[in-house]
């Protein structure tokens, strides 16, 4: 990557983190027409989108970016949370699933299979891989508050999706 490829990455990232989206956007297609395989900044330009609820585009930026890295774990799982957005859980738990094969200690691909498990209504197997993502990372909130919220779930016997 160049210096001058370099900078405006940082300035892309700069305008995300201002929430200057659109600025932003520009940045990473004036990178993608020098480096038009550059794989991380697919991912980003996708997390951006996805960030303004462009699912479909983000989508199409992550199976680029899989197309040239097929195990690229930030496409995977930016992927698999574009698709739990759009209420598309079967397909969001294989790409988890594709996540899980090249490392089956994710724990954000353990925690966010649970959240579509979840959805669809199995609690059990949520509950399950909520408590796996946990056994990797103690700490990890989202896992925490998801076990939580299902084991109630589970007791107050509705066993309704959240």
């Amino acid at each position: 990557m160049s210096d001058k490829t370099k900078k405006m990455l940082a300035q892309a990232l700069e305008c995300v983190e201002d929430g200057n989206y659109s600025n932003a956007l520009k940045l990473y297609d004036l990178i993608l027409k020098a480096e038009p395989d550059n794989v991380g900044v697919l991912v980003d330009k996708g997390v951006t989108l996805q960030n303004i609820g462009r699912l479909g585009l983000a989508i199409k930026l992550y199976d680029m970016a899989l197309v040239i890295y097929p195990d690229n774990l930030d496409a995977l799982l930016n992927k698999g949370t574009a698709l739990h957005s759009g209420k598309k859980y079967l397909e969001a738990i294989d790409c988890y699933d594709a996540t899980l094969k090249i490392d089956k200690r994710c724990a954000m691909a353990l925690a966010y299979k649970g959240l579509s498990l979840a959805e669809l209504g199995h609690l059990q197997e949520a509950l399950v891989h909520f408590k796996r993502a946990l056994s990797v990372d103690e700490h990890y909130d989202l896992a925490s508050v998801s076990k939580d919220l299902v084991q109630e779930l589970l007791k107050s016997s509705k066993g309704r999706a959240f």
